[in-house]
Parts: structure tokens; sequence; C-alpha cells
């Protein structure tokens, strides 16, 4: 028999629905997946130079720090200082990982017991419900809403029964909404989360994707006393497969964590390690291209938003495109599933981040230019 905890989660969306496309497509059916966030372009060059120079290392095979190398910790360090202008201790205040997916299930072990409470945003990802009904603790949900630009709204969570709640997610830039990070709403977070004693937990992997100025939570003056940001190199990067991550806080906060990942894993391998270091160290102007590459394919796609008579914001940032439905005779699932049938266009339903995602759909900017022309031309022919 199973555990208990399993019935109170389903199989991830993505994982049940691209088992779907991918049966359309052995089926002959040239399906443009515009739904998942899986970056499509390459990584910097230096980053597969480095790991195949990984190879000529003598250790390249063993077991591994479960903190990681010290110079991809520093690597870390150094970035945050250049980008975020954040200062933090390499041995004591930075913890790498095998991707921040990871962070959010040993953050929950770390902190949480059953039946202890977590604020989990509202549209969101999906990922810090799971975990947290995973551990056995109770998700309670906050709304975002788009006449609030989708920042927290401190006085309605001031209404709220907040006893025996320990973590607040938050997630900016943010998915799937795409609403950039305020520096104003992280400065209203951090007192109030010191005030009510809840860990306050930035995620924070979308912040080089179309933004005007990449933020980190951990640079606002006392962040650390209340907060821990997770980061990743998997959007910016394009090196999801790789699975490397980062979370950052102070050093108790981070040793709690560490107690339950040194118990989990054996290390990251060698050679992604010395690619992750070569990435940090990536010069900004390759971001500056990356991002010319995803304005083009915006374009394109708030093309095909407009065709499918949707609404958006041009300004919002982070690889995809989150469009309201202006007919809401059809729920997100209905219409995303009749353009998947009639078009061979998939497309990501709004509500499965939540009940406040009711009513749009996400497009996802891992496609290519003529991938994306296609759809358009299926749309056009309706």
């Amino acid at each position: 028999m199973t555990a208990r905890r399993l019935e109170t989660v389903q199989e991830y969306y993505f994982s049940k629905k691209l088992r779907e496309v991918a049966a359309m497509v052995a089926d002959g059916k040239p399906v443009i997946n515009m739904g998942i966030g899986s970056p499509d372009l390459p990584a910097h060059p230096s980053v597969v130079a480095a790991l195949k120079d990984s190879f000529d290392h003598p250790k390249v095979h063993q077991y591994q720090s479960y903190q990681g190398l010290p110079e991809l910790r520093k690597a870390i360090a150094d970035f945050y200082q250049k980008h975020y202008q954040f200062t933090a201790n390499p041995n004591s205040e930075i913890l790498p990982l095998m991707g921040s997916k990871e962070g959010i299930m040993h953050l929950s072990m770390a902190f949480l017991n059953p039946g202890d409470k977590v604020l989990i945003p509202n549209p969101g990802y999906p990922t810090y419900q799971s975990v947290t009904r995973l551990v056995e603790a109770e998700p309670v949900f906050y709304d975002l809403k788009a006449a609030n630009d989708w920042q927290p709204d401190l006085n309605a969570l001031n209404q709220m029964d907040l006893s025996g709640v320990k973590i607040m997610w938050v997630n900016y830039p943010h998915m799937p909404t795409g609403a950039n990070a305020q520096k104003a709403t992280f400065e209203k977070l951090i007192p109030w989360a010191r005030e009510k004693g809840i860990l306050l937990v930035n995620d924070n992997p979308y912040s080089f994707i179309l933004t005007d100025q990449p933020q980190s939570m951990l640079s606002i003056p006392g962040a650390t006393e209340v907060g821990m940001e997770l980061n990743s190199l998997s959007k910016s990067f394009n090196m999801a497969g790789w699975r490397v991550g980062m979370l950052l806080g102070n050093q108790e906060n981070i040793n709690a964590v560490l107690k339950v990942k040194s118990n989990m894993d054996s290390g990251m391998f060698f050679g992604i390690q010395k690619g992750a270091i070569a990435a940090l160290q990536a010069e900004e102007s390759w971001f500056k291209q990356l991002n010319d590459v995803y304005l083009e394919r915006r374009e394109l796609i708030f093309k095909l938003a407009t065709l499918l008579e949707t609404d958006f914001d041009i300004h919002s940032s982070g690889m995809f495109v989150w469009a309201k439905l202006r007919d809401r005779r059809k729920t997100s699932v209905q219409f995303i599933e009749e353009i998947l049938q009639k078009h061979n266009v998939f497309i990501t339903p709004g509500s499965i981040f939540g009940s406040q995602g009711e009513g749009y759909i996400r497009f996802s900017l891992c496609v290519e230019v003529d991938s994306i022309g296609k759809a358009l031309e299926r749309i056009r022919k309706k």
C-alpha cells in the first residue's frame, strides 16, 4: 500500500499532459508545444567547455561535497554581488542545489512539521502546494490579482487567520503572470514577516529574462534575518537539464537545510559544478543576446495571443506570456483543449496555477520563431 501522503497530491500536470502530447506526435500529429518553459537555446559555450575539461580532473568521478565546490559557492557569491548588490558569505550563507525544485522540498522538510501552515501564492507554481502536502503541512492560499499588479496585498493578508503559518512563498519575477519584482513589495513584506514570525522565501529563477534590472529580495536590508532566496541556472542560463540551483540565507537557516540535503543526496557531479561556475561568470552581453531572441519571439506570441482574442501585459517579464481570455464561456482547460485538438498547438491553461488563474492561458517563449509562425498560420485558418 502507498503512503497516505500520496492521497493529497496528483501527478504533476505537465507530466501527464506532455505524455498525451507525445502520443499525439507519435500518431503523426504535428503538435507545436507552447506549454512548458524548457529553454531550447544552448548554454554559454564556456559551460560546455568547462564540462569537457572536467573529465581530465583526477577527482571527477568521486563523491562531491554536500555543500558543493568552494569555487562554486564563491562564483555564486560573486554573481550575487555583481548583479544584485548583495554580499553573501560563500562558506556559510550559500548552498548549491540540484535544481531549485529540490530546494523547495528541502526547505519544507527543514522547517515544517505536520499540521504547520504555508502561505502559497494563487496563482503560483504548483510545486509549492504539492510539496507542502507531501510533508503533511497545510497550504493557505493568498490571492494575487491583476488590479494589484499581481503583488501580495498586506491588508488582505492581515485579515487572514495566520496562526500556525511557518513559511510564505513569494516568486518574483512571478510565474505564471510575468509580474516584475517590486522593491516596495519586498520592503513591506520583510518587516511584516518579522512581526509575524514567518520565514519568507523568494523563488527567483526568472530575474534575467526580459527584465530591466535583475533584483533579489536579499538586497533589501534585514532580508536575511527573516528570509531566504532560491535561484536557478535552469531558465536564465539555458541549463534546465543540468539541474543546478542555489539557496541563500543566514547561516542558521542554511545549516538547517543542509541537515536535510546531506541525508538526501551525495553531492553534485564535479563536471556540472565546473559548468555552473563558467555560467555564473558569463558576460552581461550574453544575457542581452538571449533577450533579443526572446523579444523577437514575444512579439510573435503577442500576435498569436491577439488572434486568440486575449489581453496581456506587454511589460511583463520572464519566459512566458500570460493572457486573459475575453470570452469566458469556456474554461481555460476547455479553451486550450479545443486549440490542441483543432490546430495541434499546445498552450497551458491558467487554472493549473490556482483558482486565480482561471480565465487565463500561458504561452511559453521557448519556441522557435518558425514554429510560432506556423501556429499563427494554423489559427488564422480557423
